[in-house]
């Protein structure tokens, strides 16, 4: 071998990320390819709005450990300018209007059911959404969705689960339940996991991030299934939940998706993400009560202000305002697609888990009494907003402005 392309390829070899065992190398480099371009793929990331940085993938994960979240708009630059023109103002209902046909359904909530599905899903090995673990785990995950639909005789009713296929191999999954309109409500949790040190290499376990929302979200279909009106179809809008491959490498499974549904033009009428719901040591240690984290920055003010009333309304525990900044969740694609968004947390932002995206992100710190609160709130909004009739809704806002 020529020195000159032996200088070319050592500074390579040697900054190249570790490849675990089982992983299936997707990437093929040549000689050829080495000489005609760069051997480092850079990728486009948004850190604020309109604020964008070239970075390559290790720098990704430079940014992650130091706190700075960012969308990775590489592939979908154009997201929401199909929507630009829609000016129409997000209505949500004034007051909850469902408890008869909610609180029986509450009941059948269970821990144990969370509880033995994050100890499935936390026995992968990682589920970096670039690994063969990741694969096998959405995998995994479908086949529950599917079983779950099964179980609950919900297939014979048209609900039906199925992967959103994507390029790095973990795919996203959407379960829907077909409504009265094709008008959609859609809760949803991210099923990848990371450790940000060696993505490839070392255990992601995430119990909590985002297994915790994974499972939470997971329940709470589990029991809408048990609900003959929403089994035959009786709700007014069509209700999805989204289980979002690689929100770790910047929200790239449900950018995928918002820009699907933007070209569609699919109209969503609200989407609520479920990320991180199950620790709360560190509240109890600064002596605050156990709360529902409810995000307050980069989100729907409307859709924000019904989500606490649905806290007050059917959780044991009550609702605390905190930020996250811009990003921070899969809640962030569904906003910037122009669909009112919000995001709910197991606490404060300042008070969430610091074992997250380490070996360390393990079941044993959580709490499935704080996770079943979740599961409740989760349940009884989407109830809520899959039989409100937004036209009638927003025709009787209309006349109220009159």
């Amino acid at each position: 071998m020529k020195a000159s392309l032996l200088a070319l390829l050592l500074p390579a070899a040697a900054s190249a990320r570790f490849v675990e065992l089982n992983e299936v190398n997707r990437v093929l480099i040549t000689t050829d390819a080495l000489l005609e371009k760069p051997a480092v793929e850079r990728y486009l990331v948004e850190l604020t709005p309109g604020e964008t940085r070239w970075v390559t993938e290790d720098e990704k994960w430079e940014l992650r450990r130091a706190g700075q979240r960012f969308m990775d708009i590489t592939e979908h630059g154009d997201l929401g300018t199909l929507r630009l023109a829609s000016k129409a103002q997000p209505v949500f209902p004034k007051k909850v209007k469902k408890q008869s046909e909610i609180q029986p359904l509450l009941k059948d909530l269970s821990k144990d059911e969370m509880k033995d599905h994050l100890e499935k899903l936390t026995s992968f090995h990682t589920r970096y959404y670039k690994s063969d673990y990741g694969r096998q785990s959405s995998e995994w995950l479908l086949k529950t969705v599917q079983d779950t639909i099964k179980d609950a005789g919900a297939d014979k009713h048209g609900v039906t689960a199925e992967h959103f296929k994507h390029s790095w191999g973990q795919n996203s999954i959407i379960a829907t339940i077909p409504g009265q309109s094709n008008s959609t409500i859609v809760i949803g949790a991210h099923q990848d996991s990371i450790n940000l040190w060696f993505p490839s290499v070392l255990a992601a376990p995430g119990a909590d991030d985002d297994g915790s929302g994974t499972v939470t979200i997971l329940e709470a279909f589990r029991v809408l299934l048990s609900s003959e009106d929403v089994l035959k179809g009786k709700a007014a809008n069509t209700i999805e939940f989204h289980w979002y491959s690689a929100e770790e490498g910047g929200l790239l499974g449900s950018q995928a998706i918002f820009s699907e549904y933007e070209k569609q033009g699919r109209e969503v009428k609200a989407m609520l993400q479920q990320d991180m719901t199950g620790f709360i040591q560190r509240t109890i240690d600064a002596g605050e009560p156990e709360s529902v984290g409810v995000i307050t920055d980069f989100v729907d003010p409307g859709l924000t202000a019904f989500i606490k009333k649905i806290i007050e309304e059917y959780c044991e525990i009550p609702w605390v305002e905190t930020k996250c900044g811009y990003a921070c969740s899969d809640h962030a694609s569904a906003s910037k697609a122009g669909y009112p968004s919000a995001f709910v947390i197991e606490s404060t932002f300042s008070e969430s888990d610091d074992h997250i995206h380490s070996t360390e992100d393990l079941i044993k710190y959580l709490s499935f009494d704080h996770m079943l609160q979740h599961a409740r709130m989760t349940l009884a909004l989407t109830y809520e907003l899959g039989f409100t009739d937004f036209q009638k809704l927003e025709g009787e806002d209309y006349m109220d402005e009159l």
